[in-house]
């Protein structure tokens, strides 16, 4: 029989625990808290104009996400919870700003505990597909595939999600490349183009 020790290939840490309330979409006592507001989206909506407005208006949150962070290695499992706010800009629906994880041969799943929403997901080759997020439905992000979250509901869209620990997370290149589908509200229905 073997067993793990500190000399192995990942930093060796001690199990632990975490507390969720999933109802309210928070991780209690989390290591980590990012919050996200209307004014860190600049450059990913359509509308400008919209977006400089909602931040003169009181410049909102969008997103939070709570996590207890591992070693970013080989081995260790990420995992946060997510909390995206219903709201539109114009009419586009709130979203997170999206990303390629930096070991780009990574997979990520995400757990949707409430809300409506889509995961929108993007190659750097053009290919582009979305999934629904619901309560109760897993989304499975392939190795390659940039995504982001899209809340198209009236409420939060709460979200677990697991990823290895060192896949790391590239923003810049979302920034750059967009992606080529966007949810719009629009006559009491949800549209993508």
């Amino acid at each position: 029989m073997s067993t793990a020790t500190a000399s192995d290939k990942t930093t060796f840490i001690e199990p632990f625990a975490v507390d969720y309330d999933l109802a309210a979409g928070i991780m209690k006592n989390p290591t980590n808290h990012l919050a996200r507001r209307a004014s860190d989206m600049r450059g990913h909506y359509r509308n400008s104009a919209a977006l400089d407005a909602l931040i003169a208006g009181g410049d909102p949150v969008h997103y939070e996400v709570f996590e207890v962070p591992v070693p970013n290695e080989y081995g260790h499992l990420m995992y946060c919870i997510s909390d995206l706010k219903p709201g539109v800009v114009g009419e586009e629906c709130f979203m997170t700003k999206g990303h390629y994880h930096t070991r780009i041969n990574t997979g990520e799943i995400y757990l949707a505990l409430r809300g409506r929403g889509f995961m929108m997901m993007k190659t750097t080759d053009g290919q582009c597909r979305y999934e629904e997020f619901a309560p109760g439905r897993m989304v499975y992000v392939p190795p390659y595939w940039g995504h982001r979250s899209i809340n198209t509901g009236d409420e939060p869209l709460i979200s677990f999600c697991v990823y290895p620990g060192d896949a790391g997370h590239n923003y810049g290149d979302i920034e750059r490349e967009g992606f080529p589908k966007r949810a719009f509200r629009r006559g009491g229905k949800i549209v993508v183009e």
